[in-house]
């Protein structure tokens, strides 16, 4: 079973009980009626014991599963991750398109190869000695014989 995150212009709005929610940002935008949607957004609550537990509480088994996430920190105070898809602020000026990136249409030639003598000299790609393997170190197997 994937992860289904709430849909919400904030973080109060995702932790309400009974928020809308998608697993994927297309399935998010056709929820919320062709609303933006930002992407998701992970925030994070400095919560008591007490105050995590009812907020875990108070989504249920019918809620989004795992968009809650419990964690401590290094001094052991609770803290929860809260992970929805942000909707976009309908009043905010929409950002322009990225421009296309520049693309040659026809590849670039290759470049020359520019290692010269000083790479080959003073050993840097000197073999390394093999090392000299005993004869005697296979007697140590019985190879020959069948039985």
């Amino acid at each position: 079973m994937s992860l289904a995150y709430p849909i919400a212009r904030s973080l109060e709005e995702a932790t309400r009980p009974g928020v809308k929610t998608a697993r994927t940002q297309r399935e998010a935008v056709a929820v919320s009626e062709g609303a933006r949607v930002d992407g998701l957004e992970t925030s994070w609550l400095h919560l008591t014991e007490d105050e995590a537990a009812a907020l875990v509480a108070a989504q249920g088994m019918d809620g989004a599963a795992g968009h809650l996430q419990r964690y401590e920190d290094t001094s052991g105070h609770v803290v929860v991750a809260v992970t929805w898809w942000k909707l976009a602020d309908p009043n905010a000026p929409r950002m322009p398109a990225p421009p296309p990136p520049d693309v040659p249409l026809v590849p670039d030639a290759p470049a020359s190869d520019h290692t010269d003598d000083l790479y080959f000299r003073r050993g840097r790609t000197k073999p390394r000695r093999k090392r000299r393997i005993d004869p005697n170190q296979l007697d140590l197997f019985d190879v020959g014989s069948g039985s």
